[in-house]
């Protein structure tokens, strides 16, 4: 009996491990097609040895000299020993070697990834005429797509005159692996076009270049040709097409594939399940599972990891758990990628021990497995624990990827820690990563978030390739620290740079409304509607809050209207835009609207009902929202919601109540709450309160400038310079600066800033000194006399009426009336709490010129209109 043959390797690539099928299997060295109904999009095609059977005993005379060559090679070839084969090859001539010989040194030089030495073989190939016939064009254009030259393989492809379908195949799923999805259906059009009999595997890897590409509509017409072709019952053409449809978000088109399909396996399942996470029907997905272990259907780990991510997704813990006891029975519990989305499932889940435990228990680590860690941590909001095992990976020579850096970052961003995000800064510097588009972008918001955007601006500015996250996030940072100036000059360098997108302009939007900025807000809400962003929720609701803080709260009103689906920022912007403006009423009425919507409102939403009751002098209305907080949605008062009750309680006059209520407060109060009463002692000039509370506020912040500034004008208000002058020597050794009162005004798109007590700069100074004489005169005349007692200084009644003359806000109306055309709404800004005989001004300027005056200072708005404000005295 002849003796077995030996078997060479062909390739190292693998098919799914599952299935005994090859793609190409050998009946006497010749290619027989075994279809792989496993084979995966990016999958390779070939297992990793195809057997070439080497006759034992030659049906014909050869000279056994030559024959010995040809088996020294193959043997060279099955021991992996490349460089004799080649030196044998290089010293044969054409018609000693056979083909299946050069196939087999072409194998080798495949899976040692030898470039050179196979483009010397295909040299000598080609120079000894050999024809490429089918099996070593297969070989050839392996070689070249396996050491990374597709185009060389191409131009082998291309050049042959006949190509059966496992060599088209081949080419498109090639083509499919590095990403080149058009090349891929380019050549399957080709093959129909030249009636190339397509299989199921052609079928199976093009409809997952149309998903790749989200060709829906292509993918579909593919659907019916293969319907047509008969192949609507094949199991892998199937599960193809339902994989397909979850990635062209068409859920119900995959489900009713599955429901007609009868020879379902395991991939049709993990399909199903897979495809409804992936598109947030995590729920359907779960039960597709249920309906598996029901039925009694085998698992594989694919399965397992995709009910995992369902779990993760929709924080079923109870699941998770029940599936990982499962995995543990399957021995699954020992692959790395199994333990890994068990890891990630635990930390989505809240269960930050569990993880610990599974990534203390995993005997082999990757970067994914610390990465899942870290980013477990980063949503517990402690980057202490990141940095912990950044330095335990450091320790254990493992290096860190971007996704890695990115979470860490982004866990000291969450928790304020710039400390910590700098120990990453200088880590990112020393492993060469801070060109690196991705960690730059968490840096700058890592910075950002810190507030240092000084340093987020330095990263930024040494970027040489920035996108458009890296615009959004300086944009948004700048908003955001209070910096809306440098917000708008980075959004107009933006401009020359690229296109904005929906996000830059939820980004752009506050710094406008920081500004009151409403010309320039404007221009924005047109370019946003021309390009189709106001569709966009965050920008829709960054919309309403710019025209809020604009003072345009009709406007606002409107837009709030008009969205078709609103969220609780929504409704809590629209709410704390109606207590800005002093309608306590309208907020109230606004927040009963949000509850009958069904929406529940959160802790910042009582903050805004809170607030709006508190500048209406809504008494009663407030503590029972404050009632309804604790009682009926259990949210525990923080320092914001009692900072709220002081200043209801101090604005209503009852500063006794209030200092109780500070006093029985059950965690410690800062210096806001102390600083609301303050404020409330200044409005009933309750000095021997206000000193009391000074105390407190001053052991808080010692460095406040503003609460210094506060008592002293209490004093100077009373007339008690002694005290005044006390206070300001004490500011004076302190080395602390007061920040001087500016107000202003948008005309034609350019902001005006006026400055107190520091007109004479100004181009139309002697035009708005004369116009402020002349108002000050008609006031008198109509028997309103200036309010001293606010030009807090020490002088007689003639200095006193000059310096509240020289109020900011003043020289900004005076400009308004001076400059903006008739029946013009006047609108001003200004960075401190507007004085109590400007606020008399600008009422008697509406009643005298029939102007409406907008004021919007640090706590509120007035709205002046016919001698009245909207504030009502609440101010």
């Amino acid at each position: 009996m002849a003796k077995a043959a030996p078997n060479l390797c062909f390739s190292p690539l693998t098919l799914n491990q599952n299935r005994k099928e090859n793609f190409f299997s050998s009946q006497n060295g010749c290619f027989i097609h075994k279809p792989s109904l496993k084979t995966t999009f990016f999958s390779p095609i070939f297992r990793s040895c195809i057997p070439i059977r080497i006759s034992a005993t030659p049906t014909r005379t050869i000279d056994h000299q030559v024959t010995d060559y040809n088996a020294k090679i193959l043997h060279f070839c099955q021991l992996g020993e490349l460089e004799n084969a080649m030196e044998l090859v290089c010293m044969r001539q054409k018609s000693e070697l056979e083909t299946k010989t050069y196939s087999s040194v072409l194998q080798l030089c495949a899976g040692l990834k030898s470039l050179t030495d196979g483009k010397k073989v295909h040299s000598i190939i080609k120079s000894n005429s050999v024809g490429v016939d089918e099996s070593l064009g297969l070989k050839l254009v392996s070689f070249y797509a396996t050491c990374g030259d597709l185009k060389e393989g191409r131009r082998v492809f291309d050049t042959m005159e006949k190509k059966n379908v496992y060599l088209w195949n081949f080419m498109v799923s090639e083509y499919a692996k590095i990403g080149d999805f058009k090349e891929s259906i380019c050549l399957f059009k080709i093959m129909v076009e030249k009636g190339i009999e397509v299989n199921s595997y052609t079928f199976s890897c093009v409809l997952k270049c149309f998903a790749a590409l989200g060709s829906l509509k292509e993918g579909e017409c593919v659907h019916g040709y293969l319907l047509k072709l008969g192949f609507g019952s094949c199991n892998s053409v199937v599960n193809s097409l339902i994989a397909f449809y979850f990635k062209g978000k068409r859920p119900e088109s995959a489900s009713e594939l599955f429901d007609k399909l009868c020879d379902r396996d395991v991939i049709s399942w993990n399909s199903m399940i897979s495809g409804y996470v992936s598109n947030g029907l995590t729920e359907r997905g779960l039960g597709i599972y249920k309906q598996m272990m029901y039925l009694g259907i085998d698992v594989d780990l694919a399965t397992i990891i995709s009910v995992l991510v369902g779990c993760a997704n929709s924080g079923t813990l109870s699941l998770g758990k029940a599936v990982h006891s499962l995995a543990i029975k399957s021995s699954f519990e020992r692959r790395i990628n199994f333990s890994n989305t068990l890891l990630d499932m635990y930390s989505k889940c809240g269960d930050l021990d569990g993880a610990l435990r599974v990534f203390e228990k995993m005997g082999e680590r990757n970067v994914v497995s610390w990465t899942s860690m870290i980013a477990g941590y980063t949503r517990d909001g402690w980057s202490d624990g990141a940095i912990i095992l950044l330095q335990q990976m450091e320790k254990e020579g493992v290096k860190l990827d971007v996704v890695a850096i990115t979470s860490i970052l982004h866990a000291c961003a969450r928790s304020g820690s710039l400390d910590n995000g700098k120990d990453v800064h200088d880590y990112i510097k020393a492993n060469n990563m801070a060109s690196n588009l991705f960690v730059c972008n968490a840096l700058m918001d890592m910075y950002a978030k810190c507030g240092s955007m000084e340093v987020a601006n330095s990263v930024f500015s040494t970027m040489v390739v920035k996108d458009i996250i890296s615009w959004n996030t300086m944009i948004g940072g700048y908003s955001k620290n209070c910096l809306p100036n440098e917000a708008l000059k980075t959004f107009a360098a933006m401009l020359k740079e690229l296109k904005p997108d929906s996000r830059t302009m939820a980004c752009i939007l506050p710094a406008c409304a920081s500004l009151s900025a409403l010309e320039r807000g404007k221009e924005i809400h047109g370019y946003l509607l021309r390009n189709g962003y106001s569709s966009d929720r965050h920008v829709a609701n960054a919309l309403v809050d710019l025209y809020v803080k604009c003072g345009v709260l009709g406007l606002a009103r409107l837009l709030f209207d008009m969205i078709p689906s609103k969220d609780l920022v929504s409704w809590t912007v629209m709410i704390a835009g109606y207590g800005m403006h002093g309608y306590g009423n309208e907020a109230i009425a606004t927040f009963n609207e949000m509850r009958d919507e069904g929406i529940e409102p959160d802790e910042v939403s009582f903050i805004s009902i809170l607030y709006a009751c508190s500048h209406s002098g809504l008494l009663e209305q407030g503590w029972r929202f404050f009632y309804i907080m604790k009682n009926d949605f259990n949210i525990e008062p923080k320092l914001e919601h009692y900072a709220c009750m002081v200043d209801l309680l101090s604005r209503t006059g009852n500063l006794s109540k209030a200092y109780k209520f500070i006093e029985t407060l059950p965690i410690a109060p800062d210096a806001t709450i102390w600083g609301a009463l303050l404020c409330g002692c200044r409005i009933y000039h309750d000095i021997e309160l206000a000193e009391k509370v000074a105390e407190r506020v001053f052991e808080l912040e010692p460095e406040n400038t503003g609460y210094y500034v506060l008592l002293a004008n209490i004093y100077a208000e009373a007339e008690k310079w002694e005290e005044v002058k006390r206070m300001r020597e004490k500011i004076g050794k302190k080395g602390l600066r007061k920040n001087p009162g500016c107000s202003w005004i948008e005309i034609k798109g350019k902001v005006n800033l006026f400055v107190s007590g520091n007109n004479s700069s100004h181009p139309h100074s002697k035009n708005i000194e004369s116009l402020l004489k002349k108002m000050r005169r008609k006031m008198k005349e109509e028997g309103y006399f200036p309010k001293a007692k606010y030009a807090l200084i020490n002088a007689d009644e003639m200095q006193k009426e000059m310096a509240l003359c020289g109020h900011s806000e003043k020289l900004a109306m005076a400009f308004g009336l001076l400059t903006l055309p008739p029946r013009k709404t006047i609108r001003v800004t200004k960075n401190l709490r507007v004085c109590g005989d400007c606020h008399e001004m600008a009422k008697f300027m509406s009643k005298e010129t029939r102007r409406e005056i907008v004021l919007r200072d640090s706590n509120r708005f007035h709205h002046f209109k016919d001698g009245y404000c909207s504030c009502r005295g609440f101010w």
